[in-house]
């Protein structure tokens, strides 16, 4: 493919066995791509790369641990003058996990992520409040909203030249008519704004909605945030190895690109791989260049259907439930943080719940909810009972003052963020040289 090429768009096909034989048409080329990769080839020998899609099923999964054992080149298929863009994904082992793209792969991620029902134009003006370091999320909203005429606001969410105080003025100033960022960012803005003096759903009329994604999203809390600041809140799947992977519909469902993307789901348990259910969401990218990844398993936890969607997009839809990391026992009972949050969430509007934290013990649930003085035994009790009910733990919830989790200068504060330099004058503190404060 070249830039020119056109990619497969929505309505290319109208039932799934067009969809099926439009990947298998697809296949063929990325497992050619694939077999110039020094880490397909060395595999399992000269037969590691199947030459055809009938015997793609034999392929094992590709791992996250195949991606850092194999860093810096090894997953490299083009030469490394072809090369775009170099990205890590987030982690906590310490242990690079390389992406790289070319500018023809490019295309295709910022079409897959500007594919959502609210579309962007000329007329936007776009804040991309996720990292701009070496994750794909922030360039990824970025690109896709240069491709199609926005003007792009980059608030990078890692730096401390963009505290929330300068957010809200951002997003109240520059008329901001979108937003990229995980949803609790959201909840953040909304406590900031009120900080402010401002009111979420009356002080920003140019904003009509925010692009979310990152972390799981429970329907309560996709509701709070929606009814607080007025606009409908649309939700984005992906991952920095692989960009978008599922787009929001008007109904509100969850839509895998399967044209551009071949989806598998495995069970954990079994390793057997089907095409929908409950399971680990396996993917092979179809139009990747500079690293093909095949049957790569992101290890997050979903649940696939091909049911019938109202909006008529033919695209498998996705439940996403997030890894099993998020999830403590108490007892015989895995409380999720998925579950949890939307109990939390579901408390009356008017108690004001924002933030919250929750702690295991061997016998019970400790919460904490910070909510105002008048509202603070109602929503204890409520949602003690309610964990209770729902998930059959004793539960302990204590309700704490505003800015308890939250502080409120993290909300109003404007740090100094100036340039390292070497040179003081007497009165001032040179201990502050080189670096930055």
């Amino acid at each position: 493919m070249t830039t020119t090429d056109r990619l497969p768009g929505i309505g290319d096909w109208s039932t799934y066995e067009e969809l099926a034989a439009l990947q298998q048409a697809l296949l063929p080329g990325i497992l050619e791509r694939a077999a110039k990769s020094p880490f397909y080839q060395g595999r399992t020998g000269t037969d590691a790369i199947p030459g055809d899609a009938a015997d793609f099923g034999r392929l094992p999964t590709t791992t996250k641990s195949d991606l850092r054992d194999n860093y810096p080149f090894g997953m490299l298929a083009v030469p490394r003058s072809e090369l775009a863009t170099y990205h890590e994904s987030s982690g906590s082992t310490g242990q690079p996990t390389p992406s790289y793209y070319t500018e023809e792969d490019w295309v295709d991620l910022a079409e897959r992520f500007a594919r959502k029902w609210v579309g962007m134009d000329a007329s936007d003006t776009l804040l991309v409040r996720t990292p701009y370091a070496m994750l794909l999320t922030g360039h990824l909203a970025h690109a896709a909203g240069r491709l199609n005429g926005a003007t792009v606001v980059p608030g990078d969410n890692r730096s401390l030249a963009m505290p929330y105080s300068r957010v809200v003025r951002a997003l109240h100033d520059l008329d901001v008519s979108l937003t990229w960022s995980m949803p609790t960012e959201c909840l953040l803005w909304a406590a900031a704004a009120k900080a402010a003096g401002l009111r979420p759903d009356r002080d920003f009329p140019a904003l009509r909605a925010l692009f979310v994604g990152g972390e799981p999203l429970s329907p309560a809390r996709r509701a709070r945030i929606s009814r607080l600041w007025g606009v409908p809140v649309v939700e984005e799947y992906g991952s920095t190895e692989t960009g978008s992977l599922a787009g929001e519909c008007t109904h509100g469902r969850l839509h895998l690109w399967a044209d551009r993307v071949l989806f598998e789901v495995r069970d954990p348990d079994t390793g057997e791989i089907g095409r929908e259910g409950v399971g680990q969401l396996v993917v092979t990218p179809l139009h990747r260049a500079a690293m093909p990844l095949l049957r790569y398993n992101l290890e997050d936890s979903v649940e696939v259907s091909y049911d019938p969607c109202p909006c008529g997009w033919v695209l498998p839809t996705v439940t996403v439930l997030g890894r099993a990391v998020y999830g403590h026992r108490i007892g015989d009972t895995l409380i999720t943080q998925h579950r949890l949050e939307d109990l939390v969430y579901n408390l009356p509007f008017e108690y004001g719940v924002l933030f919250w934290r929750a702690q295991t013990a061997s016998d019970h649930l400790r919460v904490e909810i910070e909510v105002a003085a008048e509202h603070r035994t109602a929503a204890c009790a409520e949602l003690a009972d309610t964990v209770r009910r729902e998930l059959g733990v004793e539960c302990r919830v204590e309700g704490i003052a505003p800015g308890s989790l939250v502080p409120r200068d993290v909300l109003t504060g404007m740090p100094d963020v100036v340039k390292p330099r070497s040179l003081f004058g007497p009165d001032e503190d040179w201990n502050k040289a080189i670096l930055y404060y």
